[in-house]
């Protein structure tokens, strides 16, 4: 017969084990999902290899190459086509947020529902939409609308400037209400008698949002700053459906994305492809970690 301290030995064991055990799944996961594939990416970027050919170690060479125009242009575009969807797509659903919690609007559930149908829409339908919607044709849905106030017709898709504002409304139209959704949800976490508490000593709509709203969702609005850089940089899909290729004219539409497909599937330099797939890793980390620094996200500074 098996002692009593034999079986309080063991359940203290398995107290101690458990954790272990129904973290294990995760830890693997991650392990072969993330961080294998994370290494292995900068071991190619540090060899010479060309479609299925057995690597060669090249060191730093590969990344010497990417000072070509092609992938100049495809920061370039990250960077802006990034810098002008954070700038809308991180006040503006929260504004509309506001008022669609707001009780001076009627029948915000249908207005939620309605903003919210784009990002359930796939990508590659919304894409051929915009591309004919914007193309140079006078027939197309843009060109026909300017030609109201009798702007000749444009070709959107073959300008630098115009793409840029193409992939922008693009982009918005998709994600706007996903942010819209985000906020809302954490609208409800604010506590109303601090509203009410700022009504009665005289505060307006203005002074209450900013003193109360912003602060009350400051961690949500880092989190919409946060994915939003990383959308941005890793924009592919978009511009791939309206341009149907990872080249575009005079690379008005190259993304860093759209680098990294062109090298290693149109090229097959799996090299060079792993090469700027790390540099992306490490600019969108070290953005996110001035980021994070400057938003002071768990309050450190106010300890």
């Amino acid at each position: 017969m098996s002692k009593p301290n034999d079986h309080k030995t063991g359940g203290i064991r398995m107290i101690k084990v458990a954790p272990y055990i129904f973290t294990a799944p995760f830890i693997i996961y991650f392990l072969v999902f993330f961080v294998y594939p994370i290494i292995q990416t900068f071991w190619t970027s540090l060899c010479q290899q060309v479609g299925f050919a057995p690597p060669k170690f090249a060191g730093l060479a590969n990344y010497k190459l990417l000072m070509d125009d092609y992938f100049k242009m495809a920061v370039q575009n990250s960077t802006i086509y990034t810098f002008f969807t954070c700038l809308i797509l991180v006040p503006l659903p929260l504004l509309l947020a506001v008022l669609l919690d707001s009780r001076f609007v009627k029948r915000s559930e249908l207005f939620k529902s309605a903003l919210f149908i784009p990002a359930l829409t796939s990508v590659v339908m919304a894409g051929l939409f915009f591309k004919y919607a914007f193309s140079s044709n006078p027939a197309a849905l843009m060109n026909a609308f300017i030609g109201l106030f009798g702007i000749p017709p444009q070709g959107w898709l073959e300008k630098r400037v115009t793409t840029w504002i193409v992939l922008v409304v693009f982009c918005v139209w998709k994600w706007l209400g996903v942010n819209i959704v985000y906020y809302l949800s954490a609208l409800q976490t604010v506590p109303a008698d601090l509203y009410e508490a700022a009504t009665i000593d005289g505060a307006n709509a203005w002074q209450r949002f900013m003193n109360i709203t912003v602060p009350g969702v400051k961690p949500t609005i880092i989190y919409v700053l946060t994915i939003s850089i990383y959308g941005g940089f890793s924009m592919f899909a978009e511009a791939f459906t309206l341009f149907n290729s990872a080249r575009t004219p005079g690379d008005i539409g190259a993304t860093i994305v759209s680098y990294i497909y062109a090298q290693g599937f149109n090229r097959n330099n799996f090299g060079i492809a792993s090469a700027a797939g790390i540099t992306l890793l490490a600019g969108v980390m070290i953005i996110n970690i001035i980021q994070l620094s400057i938003t002071d996200p768990v309050g450190k500074k106010e300890k």
